[in-house]
């Protein structure tokens, strides 16, 4: 079985939940091969190996952590020419996106980006699109060289398969363009104890209607109470009420979560765009004609300040 490339995103050697979503789906068309670039190899490919990876190829070295995204192209098609895969998968993130498209462009293969499913096909993999502010899908495939596919977190429910999960050095050789953009210094984000937006299970959003940051708590309380993440749509963001880091839209981030709540959020397409691919969503919404309960699944027609709180205690209730 031909092998694939999978692209490890990991914090120190903590391998985040999109990689292993990336390994169920590498699966399906062949056997996973790892590429675990930085410190902490050895701890990952234990992970790694639990959920499929046949083995690891590891690189670890200064210039990953002090130079941008080139030297991960230069060793990620290192290990592209040591195993000669049937396709790559990477993580659909913003680094990982022009991650793959070097590569493409390196390797003379074709790119898809953001793909939300995977199978395999006669004549190659088959990568499912959300399209169109995600009001259609569409099924494409790579007619020339090897497909590059990144791939949206929540996709794919992780699975385990043991596999060796080897690890193997990989040798790079870094070109000249991998010193020409430094790292000169890092700020750590402040952790809020709650799941990464864009990989979160569950997102409870808050726009326009909630009507300034002083009543944002009500929203990170009912997500809270969920396990959930926080997001925030345009209208709040450029208000101020809420940091861009967790806006969700066109111009913010993509989500596509097992559960979206949008509260107090009109519905523009900009933020449809943006999550209309959560696999069930709910809208609160004192405006019965918004756009946004087109697309739900459950729709509440009320004031947010009286639903949300309500909603956050029958949670906490039920949870005992």
């Amino acid at each position: 079985m031909a092998e694939v490339l999978v692209y490890v995103d990991h914090v120190d050697g903590a391998v985040r939940k999109p990689t292993l979503e990336l390994l169920t789906l590498a699966r399906r068309i062949g056997e996973p091969v790892a590429v675990h670039l930085g410190a902490g190899a050895d701890e990952a490919a234990k992970v790694l190996g639990e959920h499929g990876a046949v083995k690891v190829l590891a690189a670890d070295a200064a210039e990953f952590a002090d130079y941008l995204v080139v030297p991960k192209v230069d060793a990620l098609q290192a290990a592209y020419e040591a195993v000669q895969p049937a396709a790559v998968l990477v993580p659909s993130s913003a680094e990982g996106k022009e991650i793959a498209a070097r590569l493409a462009l390196r390797v003379g293969g074709g790119l898809i980006t953001d793909a939300v499913d995977l199978e395999a096909g006669d004549e190659g993999p088959v990568a499912t699109q959300s399209v169109f502010a995600a009001s259609y899908s569409t099924k494409s495939r790579v007619t020339k060289g090897t497909p590059v596919i990144t791939v949206k977190p929540n996709s794919a429910a992780p699975e385990a398969a043991p596999a060796a999960g080897t690890v193997e050095q990989l040798s790079v050789s870094f070109g000249e363009l991998a010193t020409g953009t430094k790292v000169v210094s890092r700020t750590p984000r402040e952790s809020t104890g709650r799941p990464e937006l864009t990989e979160a299970a569950i997102v409870v959003s808050g726009g326009r209607g909630v009507n300034g940051a002083e009543n944002f708590p009500l929203i990170e309380a009912l997500a809270d109470s969920l396990g959930g993440a926080v997001g925030a749509s345009r209208a709040a963001v450029d208000a101020g009420w809420y940091p861009h880091t967790n806006q969700v839209g066109q111009t913010g981030k993509s989500v596509s979560p097992q559960l979206y709540i949008a509260a107090g959020i009109s519905g523009a397409i900009q933020h449809r765009a943006g999550m209309q691919t959560s696999k069930t969503i709910v809208a609160i919404n004192k405006d019965e004609e918004a756009p946004i309960f087109e697309l739900v699944d459950y729709g509440v027609v009320g004031d947010l300040f009286e639903v949300v709180p309500q909603l956050t205690e029958e949670i906490k209730a039920r949870k005992g």
